[in-house]
């Protein structure tokens, strides 16, 4: 009978708040018969994303090659299933919904302290998660929270459960400074730069990259570089791989696994913009300007010029996937050299902008990150430049932040968000 009827489902397999917030997610359909191999054409899903096949015995599993939006209905279609016996094809069909997306943000300066939260994007649910006196940064892992923060002269760099709970520190170097925090697209991994506290005429380590994972008690391990100035001035982890891109004082682009010892040299370069999640083409700055890379190859070309830009054009975020485009600032100057507004906006392939965000030319916009799946965008905000002044921290920022939330799609602001540091973003502020 069960041959007669063709495969059907017995059992499926999903994590739907895994699938919002990285790439690599996967819905396994297992079935009442050994299969065929499926081809990526019997499958079909909707909404549309990027998706890989396997098939496994009595198992068919789909991995989604970027996160999937958020609050959104998804369905599966396997069309064509045949077991390895004789019998008839099959239609596999599997729903599923993803949850509203959470992010956390930082708050310096509360009256309980310096305030890690955990919000909704609507920005009615803070829940108050790491509270410290003197919080530098942090990044957010799959399964951790990863805190710098200073006791008084002294780096510590702190792990947490998503919770805030379960606290732990990470081994660093010595004492001395740690700066630029980031984490890579999915995974616990993490990396800072580290300076000793006695650097001076007489030597020392200064600007040393190092990484570590925020699952295990493991030290962190220095990222050694050969020949010429091995002090980093940036760097990006390379999405779904153990590459790291790193770009020197002596201005060297380097493409580099995790211990450094085969860098590859990609030329010389101002500035890294970033690096798509589910890609692996990089936007960086040359002195010939803004430049697209791909790391598998080294093959690269410039980036598109937007079409009748609406001012000077800032650097270039990258939309997650391929071919999904940038997000970019654009200043509108006067003739006199006064700031009207800035204007963040979504620029195609194609070169067609398109505004998402018109900031005064009061305010001063300091970063823009994407969510996960490149729904939505968070620009970071310092309203009434003139009268808000920097902190004194080793990240000087101004004392009063506001995070803007947009949909890419539909150009409608979601919410004004009070704080920096959206979990979204896997780099600081620059």
């Amino acid at each position: 009978v069960a041959v007669a009827q063709g495969p059907r489902v017995t059992d499926v397999q999903v994590d739907p708040a895994a699938a919002v917030a990285a790439s690599g997610s996967r819905v396994i359909l297992t079935t009442t018969q050994s299969l065929q191999k499926v081809d990526p054409s019997q499958v079909e899903v909707d909404p549309a994303t990027p998706f890989t096949v396997d098939t496994s015995g009595r198992s068919v599993g789909v991995r989604f090659t970027l996160p999937l939006r958020d609050d959104t209905d998804y369905r599966i279609t396997v069309n064509g299933v045949n077991g390895l016996g004789a019998g008839p094809a099959s239609t596999l069909t599997e729903t599923f919904r993803t949850p509203p997306l959470q992010a956390y943000l930082m708050q310096r300066g509360t009256p309980e302290g310096d305030t890690i939260f955990r919000t909704d994007l609507q920005g009615q649910a803070g829940l108050p998660v790491f509270v410290n006196p003197h919080i530098e940064d942090f990044r957010a892992t799959a399964n951790h929270l990863v805190i710098s923060v200073r006791d008084g002269d002294t780096p510590r760099v702190i792990v947490t459960d998503p919770d805030g709970k379960n606290q732990r520190d990470i081994a660093l170097p010595g004492p001395g400074y740690v700066t630029n925090l980031q984490s890579a697209d999915r995974g616990e991994r993490i990396g800072f730069t580290f300076s000793d506290a006695d650097l001076g005429a007489a030597g020392g380590r200064e600007s040393r990259l190092f990484t570590a994972s925020a699952a295990d008690d493991s030290p962190p391990v220095e990222v050694g570089l050969n020949g010429g100035d091995v002090r980093i001035a940036d760097y990006r982890f390379v999405p779904d791989t153990d590459s790291m891109l790193v770009l020197t004082f002596d201005s060297r682009l380097l493409l580099t696994d995790a211990q450094g010892g085969n860098a590859a040299p990609l030329g010389s370069a101002v500035s890294i913009d970033g690096i798509a999640r589910g890609s692996s083409v990089a936007i960086v700055e040359r002195l010939e300007g803004i430049r697209e890379i791909d790391l598998t190859d080294g093959s690269e070309q410039g980036l598109v010029d937007p079409v009748d830009p609406p001012g000077m054009a800032g650097r270039a975020t990258p939309m997650p996937g391929a071919g999904a485009g940038t997000i970019r600032s654009f200043a509108d100057i006067s003739s006199d050299g006064v700031s009207r507004s800035t204007i963040v906006s979504h620029v195609d392939t194609d070169g067609t902008v398109r505004q998402l965000l018109s900031v005064p030319g009061s305010d001063t916009v300091l970063q823009t990150c994407v969510s996960p799946s490149g729904r939505y965008a968070a620009v970071l905000v310092a309203p009434r430049a003139v009268d808000n002044p920097f902190d004194r921290y080793q990240l000087p920022l101004p004392q009063r932040l506001l995070t803007h939330l947009v949909e890419v799609d539909t150009g409608q602001e979601i919410v004004a968000l009070q704080g920096f540091d959206l979990s979204w973003c896997q780099v600081p502020p620059q």
